[in-house]
């Protein structure tokens, strides 16, 4: 296949997303805009402001808005001013759609620049079309940290607008309401960039646990596991290609799934010009009693590597002579130190300690992890270089 040049913008994205999600930096856009002095807004109960749907009427750009603990109850919010920051002041914020919904969409709908939500949860998000969000992103840039979403149609929803970007860190998307099978914990369209870091995935319904159609997803230190009760369909699709970098995950797929693939890749065809996945220092799981599949490829990719990674439970690992595969092991779930109760950390005398090799870079940066997923949710720097296959490092 003749590659297609690489955007200068992408390359510039492509070049951040890595550092960022390797090294848990803010993205450039709230690093630079994150001052102590902004105006505030109080919201709460006891305040003049009493509700989120009146704090969004309110709020002007550069705003940060401190939100007392509770619960708020059908209170649903457009927001769309730019430089927004959303913070649960005293606890956490519960957002309990109760049946309603905002512009038939979800609860949040945001389509600022460069907002941040930190501390909220979601749930109940419904709509008639059977499509509701906890957030629906239609435009601009979002940044979600420490929220948790379950029990809605979908977690969070994205526009396809190609320079939207959402950067998550250290949350969770549990359980979601099962309704024709195409809801998903996350459904990203074609926008130009994701970021998921540190984040806890599970109890999917016939729906993915995480779907993007993202130019640029990065994909790093998350547990992303149907366990027990889930029924996901791919843990991780990747349905239109693009740069995909996938590092220091742990991935597992339930007895019950309803899918036999793990991670998808390009299963709709490749849609930008460039594609490539990187599966990098991963401990990917098959709990299906047979004919599981830890990776599907669909033919046409630029690219695909396959360093470092543990396939457990399943002994048909994948393999294809046009792809870069190095470091890899098939281990027995013995291997780990509680499989059975969802602890996928290495025994210490697993023989496949000390067995990594150089996962090499993507334009110039390391893949080589330098943290590791930390349960609940949430990642750990590494003390000394990553030198085990998988997900985890120590103990």
């Amino acid at each position: 296949m003749t590659k297609k040049p690489f955007a200068p913008q992408r390359r510039h994205v492509l070049q951040w997303g890595l550092a960022a999600s390797s090294g848990l930096l803010l993205p450039p856009h709230l690093a630079a805009n994150t001052p102590s002095n902004r105006p505030v807004l109080q919201v709460g109960p006891t305040r003049g402001v009493r509700s989120l749907a009146a704090a969004a009427r309110e709020a002007k750009d550069g705003m940060r808005i401190e939100v007392d603990a509770g619960e708020y109850t059908g209170d649903v919010a457009v927001w769309t001013q730019h430089d927004l920051h959303l913070k649960a002041v005293g606890g956490r914020v519960h957002m309990e759609a109760a049946g309603a919904n905002a512009q038939g969409k979800g609860t949040f709908v945001t389509s600022g620049r460069d907002m941040l939500i930190e501390g909220f949860d979601f749930s109940g998000a419904q709509v008639p079309d059977h499509n509701g969000a906890g957030i629906r992103l239609q435009a601009g840039s979002l940044s979600l940290r420490d929220c948790r979403f379950n029990m809605n149609e979908n977690g969070v929803l994205t526009s396809n607008d190609p320079t939207v970007r959402l950067d998550i860190e250290d949350c969770e998307f549990g359980t979601i309401i099962r309704r024709d099978g195409k809801n998903h914990n996350i459904y990203v369209g074609a926008i130009g960039h994701l970021r998921v870091v540190g984040s806890y995935f599970h109890h999917g319904q016939s729906g993915h646990l995480l779907k993007s159609r993202a130019a640029v997803s990065h994909i790093f230190y998350n547990r992303l596991t149907d366990e027990i009760g889930g029924r996901a369909s791919y843990e991780i699709d990747l349905p239109n290609g693009g740069v995909a970098l996938v590092v220091g995950n742990v991935i597992q797929q339930s007895a019950e799934t309803e899918n036999p693939h793990i991670v998808s890749f390009g299963a709709e065809g490749y849609s930008g010009p460039r594609n490539e996945l990187h599966l990098i220092n991963n401990t990917l799981i098959d709990m299906r009693p047979s004919n599981g599949v830890f990776l599907r490829v669909s033919p046409g990719a630029d690219k695909v590597r396959l360093i470092n990674n543990l396939w457990a439970g399943n002994p048909k690992v994948p393999a294809d002579p046009a792809w870069e595969s190095a470091g890899n092991f098939a281990v027995d779930l013995n291997v780990f130190v509680l499989a059975s109760r969802d602890n996928y950390h290495l025994r210490p005398d697993a023989k496949v300690r000390g067995k990594a090799v150089d996962p090499g870079e993507v334009d110039g940066l390391s893949l080589r992890p330098t943290r590791q997923f930390l349960a609940p949710r949430g990642t750990l720097a590494l003390e000394r270089p990553a030198i085990h296959p998988g997900a985890f490092q120590f103990p």
